[in-house]
């Protein structure tokens, strides 16, 4: 199996604090890899390593099949990236910004800016300086930017932050097509669990600094199983009734107020109607398929219990 990206043992420590700890994350040639974590996890760390942003304290990271050191200018070249929050000169117009983004590259391709902003729909607004812009029209360019040169390797920090769901949807469709059409890897983080699960074709998992878990979303969506979900104030009364008159066990209590039901030879409607004739009141009953969201929260279940 070909590896754009291999990391081996990698680790960063800012003082005495480890961000990130022995990571050996592998990214295989032309997928979108989905980096999830919380806030802190290290995410944007090891995407700061990958860039040569910031040096690892110790371990190794391979690009291309090849160690990236202090003078791999031409590696570097062959990446596109949004570390972060994109920075732009703010007086300057878009069209500006990406020429100079350009001559710095050394890319001289003259039709590639128009192509670039048309793909993240910012149109006919070459007088616009870009102080003006809005947070999402500055992410759409922060994108443009990074994928104006053709890069084989797109890394995308939070990515869709400030998009309304129109953006949202526009930036994920122009992703997979990056993907499938021209065979960009990308490497991708973001809060929206959602968006993740619908493009990704492997997740990792980092907590505390450590990756966790490398799983292809095939993988999870095999995993998947359908369950009940019940909404109700009076949890501990119906969990009562679910074991005691209708023989339901493997049932779990969320929050107080949420019973996942996960095996049931009974409906939808023989529980709502067992639950109503004992006074509990429900609000909600639907039949669900466990998400990319459920799977992510087991995983930093169970590594806050190993940590």
């Amino acid at each position: 199996m070909h590896y754009l990206l291999k990391t081996t043992n990698l680790m960063k420590k800012f003082g005495d604090k480890e961000v990130v700890v022995n990571v050996n994350m592998n990214i295989k040639k032309g997928e979108i890899y989905g980096f999830l974590g919380p806030n802190g996890a290290g995410k944007t760390t090891i995407m700061k390593m990958i860039v040569n942003l910031v040096k690892p304290s110790s371990g190794e990271i391979d690009i291309f099949g090849e160690k990236l050191n202090n003078k791999a200018y031409e590696t570097l070249k062959r990446i596109g990236s949004i570390i972060e929050y994109p920075v732009f000169y703010e007086e300057l117009t878009s069209r500006e910004n990406l020429e100079l983004h350009c001559e710095y590259m050394g890319y001289y391709d003259k039709g590639a800016i128009d192509k670039a902003m048309n793909l993240v729909k910012l149109k006919d607004i070459d007088n616009k300086v870009v102080k003006d812009f809005s947070l999402g029209m500055k992410q759409r360019l922060g994108i443009a930017r990074a994928i104006i040169t053709k890069p084989e390797f797109l890394i995308l920090d939070e990515p869709i932050n400030g998009l309304d769901p129109i953006g949202i949807k526009e930036i994920r469709e122009l992703l997979k097509m990056l993907s499938k059409e021209y065979g960009i890897t990308i490497l991708i983080s973001s809060h929206i669990l959602a968006e993740i699960e619908q493009i990704a074709d492997t997740i990792g998992v980092i907590n505390n600094g450590r990756l966790i878990e490398q799983v292809s979303m095939e993988s999870i969506r095999e995993l998947n199983t359908e369950y009940i979900e019940i909404i109700t104030v009076d949890c501990i009364k119906a969990a009562y009734i679910l074991e005691n008159e209708l023989n339901v066990f493997n049932f779990k209590i969320i929050d107080n107020t949420i019973i996942r039901i996960y095996e049931s030879t009974l409906d939808q409607k023989d529980i709502s109607k067992a639950l109503i004739l004992n006074g509990i009141e429900i609000e909600g009953i639907n039949k669900k398929n466990s998400s990319l969201e459920d799977y992510f929260l087991k995983l930093l279940d169970r590594s806050e219990l190993v940590v």
